[in-house]
């Protein structure tokens, strides 16, 4: 149909994808088609943040997506993927604070305005980016749709759940103890916070008795074991276990706070654990979230002894102004040189770090915002119990989410930011007032905005509807495409957003934000380690995609894992990829080579239909009904193996080699007919594959009979129960083991395919026979026989090579080019091999709780597998036999 010229005998990635995406981009393909009956499905991207470059997760995480938009627009789905990013608030900030370091600037230099201006230069530059990189990828998003996270329609989102949390109570403000990051200077949730494990000491400390006559134990003082000795300053109580009886004569007393000399009273509470350590412990409220509660308890002063920046304050006395850990080393040889340091006993313990700026985390006292958690969180785990539950895949996840559910705390949703959404409450500078609104008060003058912003996760958590249209309730997006139909993210945000997303979209529209949750793991390097810099092991998915397109690299990623499963990146796999690609690349060009400009991609008369095109066609309805149905249960990895053994076994191995005893052939009717055939077939597996792999696709595609613009709009292929043909599957599979046979023996010996041998085959089965006597054509082609004998009185030559196969025996007179002695051992160890196979299904027969609980089918497959080894079993040692008369 085309000069072979026109294309290379190799594929090449970089002549296939420039310049196709921008194509697909120009003629609005990936718009939504509105067909007024058309059923919609909907994504929205799980936006990335504006802080960098994409990397490989997020390739994994956008290809799945692709190639479930990809199939619903080619099944008629009316298609929106709706694409954008997010502001990423203390993430962007840290980046660009950071920058700013380097030029020795801090955002106080600069002020707000100034400060939120560099930002937005960050946005657009990195934003660029990761379009460029979405392109390279070839996500098909409706860019017209395109969202950020502080679009003035989304701002107004985060506005209204904000005032409407506050109005009914869900959304208060208290001083309370928070996660505080010192780097940034900003409150962390809880889930913003990641513990590992740092070298510490517990330091045991002397509290003197306010009475110079009291004793316990027979010493003046109690041992007090800490961590933190700089924050000992806010210490205001010792507190012991209710039920410990060694205290409670102690119970009421007092202590002198050592290097400051305030007297701290004995309490009791039962949040004390009195089997660990000394069963008592320092109460430091302004900073240890279970000391705030005690204090809370008994009405106990809130010392903060800390500033914003982990320095400590005036109430640290002549510490004042020191980095927390030098002022710890400093406390602590001043504990030693005024007696009161009993000990130091080094620790390994797990220490909360800033997820974004890496730095130990503070519990600091302070007033934030929060939203109460537990009526939301109620609502969630209900809807978990109705028919419009979100399901999870794998299900295991849901557990993940309804512990998290369980067990939440109130989120703090206020950040000492900059950058983000500004909190809509204002306070009246005379009284103090707090007005929460859509909008600044009438007489603005008279009021202050409060200056911080809310977290990231409040306004991403909105996302499924917010990028709708939301809160306009008739957007035509939010009508037509909310709730959404999957979501495709990684599991280690479960917490900080796939349930935030439920619980807030429960509460304001009443609906699930989606219907999946598709779960995957991460990407790891070969070793199985987790990508990261300080490893030096990250890959960029854009120098993948340099050196063997974004087609193996989608390949790869679609088809290296299970849902839920981490994935090893290997360039052996990558190469592999290529490789399965550069197959597909050669076997269409044959085709194209081989059609007729006239040939068209439908089926001739199936009548005229050898058992070749029987056969292919049979096994196209089967990958077809396979891959729809793996990618209906997210099960991508199985599709792709599906998809692969039918393109690089049946396809191209087989049919193609089958149908060049027609195409050279000279019956012009028949080569027509194989032509269309070909034609059809590979338009179909094109089509089936486009999701995976849309470059490719696209290309070869174009160069074969098709109606429609482009593959991207095709129809997806579907199963055509008339092209069924069971019956065919089974003649084939005969056909295929006598020829994997004959080669098998070829190779043993090293005889060439090239070499002509007489072929001999003595059939035990009269339908096997037929078979092998209406497709001796196709024999010839693959055995190259010298002669050729079928029969069922064909006899064993003297000297000869055997393969048992199904219904068969197959000898080749080989002896000059083998050893008897070889062959029997050869033969011996079928037998043993069968024997094996023989006991194995006697073993599964002979178990009744097999036989009963099976299913039928099952079973009596199992009786024809028998049955089959002990017939080959028996002609094995009949062979043995023979070839040791004959020695």
């Amino acid at each position: 149909m085309t000069d072979d010229k026109a294309m290379s005998t190799k594929y090449d990635p970089h002549q296939v994808e420039p310049g196709r995406y921008q194509e697909w981009l120009e003629k609005g393909l990936f718009k939504p088609q509105h067909h007024p009956d058309a059923k919609p499905y909907s994504i929205v991207i799980p936006p990335p943040n504006v802080t960098g470059k994409l990397h490989l997760g997020h390739a994994w995480d956008t290809t799945l997506q692709d190639m479930l938009i990809r199939q619903k627009r080619m099944q008629g789905y009316d298609v929106l993927w709706l694409p954008g990013m997010d502001h990423a608030g203390i993430a962007t900030q840290a980046k660009v604070e950071s920058h700013l370091r380097e030029q020795h600037i801090s955002r106080y230099d600069l002020g707000r305005k100034k400060f939120i201006d560099q930002v937005w230069q960050w946005v657009h530059e990195y934003g660029d980016i990761i379009h460029q990189q979405w392109s390279k990828l070839g996500i098909s998003v409706d860019y017209s749709r395109e969202r950020f996270t502080l679009d003035g329609g989304l701002s107004k989102a985060v506005r209204k759940v904000f005032v409407d949390l506050y109005n009914k109570g869900l959304i208060y403000r208290g001083e309370y103890i928070i996660n505080w990051d010192p780097q940034a200077q900003t409150a962390l949730s809880d889930i913003e916070v990641i513990h590992h494990d740092d070298k510490g000491a517990f330091y045991h400390v002397k509290y003197p008795f306010a009475d110079a006559e009291m004793r316990f134990n027979g010493k003046p003082y109690i041992e007090i074991a800490t961590t933190r000795p700089e924050t000992m300053f806010g210490d205001v109580a010792i507190a012991v276990n209710p039920d410990d009886q060694r205290y409670k004569n102690l119970v009421g007393k007092e202590v002198i706070l050592p290097l400051q000399g305030r007297h701290l009273p004995i309490i009791t509470d039962p949040y004390v654990d009195q089997d660990f350590g000394t069963g008592m412990v320092k109460i430091t409220p302004a900073h240890d979230p279970n000391d705030f509660q005690v204090g809370n308890r008994h009405n106990l002063e809130r010392i903060n002894t800390m500033n914003a920046d982990a320095t400590l304050n005036e109430r640290a006395g002549k510490y004042a102004g020191m980095d927390r850990f030098a002022a710890r080393k400093a406390i602590v040889a001043d504990l030693e040189q005024a007696g009161y340091l009993l000990k130091t006993t080094p620790i390994v313990h797990s220490v909360g770090h800033s997820e974004r700026t890496g730095v130990q985390v503070e519990a600091r006292l302070s007033t934030q915002w929060f939203v109460k958690m537990k009526p939301l969180a109620k609502a969630a785990l209900k809807n978990q119990a109705s028919d419009q539950r979100v399901d999870f895949i794998p299900p295991r996840f849901e557990n993940t989410f309804t512990q998290w559910m369980e067990n939440v705390h109130d989120w703090v949703i206020s950040r000492q930011l900059w950058w983000g959404h500004r909190i809509p409450a204002w306070y009246n500078k005379k009284t103090g007032k707090v007005y929460v609104g859509m909008k600044a008060p009438k007489d603005a003058e008279n009021w202050q905005q409060d200056p911080d912003v809310l977290d990231t996760w409040f306004s991403s958590a909105l996302w499924p509807f917010s990028s709708m249209g939301w809160p306009d309730t008739q957007a035509t997006d939010f009508k037509r495409y909310f709730p959404t139909d999957t979501l495709v993210t990684g599991y280690d945000i479960i917490f900080f957003w796939v349930s935030r997303m439920i619980f807030q979209s429960l509460e304001f529209t009443g609906k699930r934000p989606f219907k999946h949750v598709l779960i995957h793991g991460l990407i790891r390097d070969e070793q199985g380690r987790k990508m990261s810099k300080s490893l030096g092991n990250g890959i960029d998915p854009m120098a993948v995609i340099d050196k063997y397109g974004a087609d193996a690299l989608r390949w790869f990623l679609s088809t290296g894992s299970t849902p839920g499963q981490d994935i090893r990146f290997s360039y052996t796999k990558m190469d592999a990829a290529w490789n399965f690609i550069n197959k597909i690349w050669n076997a269409t060009r044959f085709v194209i080579m081989n059609l007729a400009a006239d040939t068209k991609a439908v089926l001739p008369d199936t009548a005229q239909f050898d058992l070749a095109d029987r056969w292919i066609l049979s096994r196209l309805n089967e990958t077809i009904g396979d891959v729809t149905r793996l990618y209906d249960d997210f099960e991508f990895g199985e599709a792709g193996r599906s998809l692969y053994n039918f393109i690089w076994n049946d396809l191209c191995d087989w049919y193609i080699e089958m149908s060049k005893e027609v195409l050279y052939g000279t019956d012009k009717l028949a080569i027509k007919r194989k032509q269309q055939t070909l034609a059809y077939v590979f338009v179909q597996t094109l089509e089936l594959l486009h999701p995976v792999m849309p470059f490719v696709t696209e290309t070869l595609w174009q160069q074969l009979p098709h109606t429609g613009d482009s593959i991207v709009t095709a129809s997806y292929p579907v199963v055509h129960a008339e092209l069924n043909d069971p019956d065919a599957v089974t003649q084939m599979g005969h056909l295929i083991e006598l020829i994997r046979a004959v080669r098998n023996i070829r190779a043993k010996v090293n005889a060439p395919l090239s070499s002509p041998i007489n072929v001999l085959i003595k059939t035990t089965d009269k339908k096997v026979q037929t078979i092998f006597e209406q497709n001796q054509q196709y024999i010839a082609r693959f055995v190259h026989p010298k002669a050729l004998t079928i029969g069922a009185k064909t006899t064993a030559p003297k000297l000869a090579m055997t393969a048992i196969i199904s219904g068969a025996e197959v000898y080749i007179p080989l002896a000059e080019l083998i050893d008897l002695n070889v062959e029997i051992q050869r033969m011996a160890k079928k037998v043993e091999k069968l024997q094996s196979e023989v006991a194995r299904a006697d073993k599964k027969l002979s178990n009744q709780r097999f036989v009963q609980n099976a299913p039928s089918k099952v079973v009596a497959e199992q009786k024809t597998k028998r049955e089959d080894y002990q017939k080959q079993l028996t002609v094995a040692k009949q062979r043995i036999t023979e070839l040791k008369e004959n020695m």
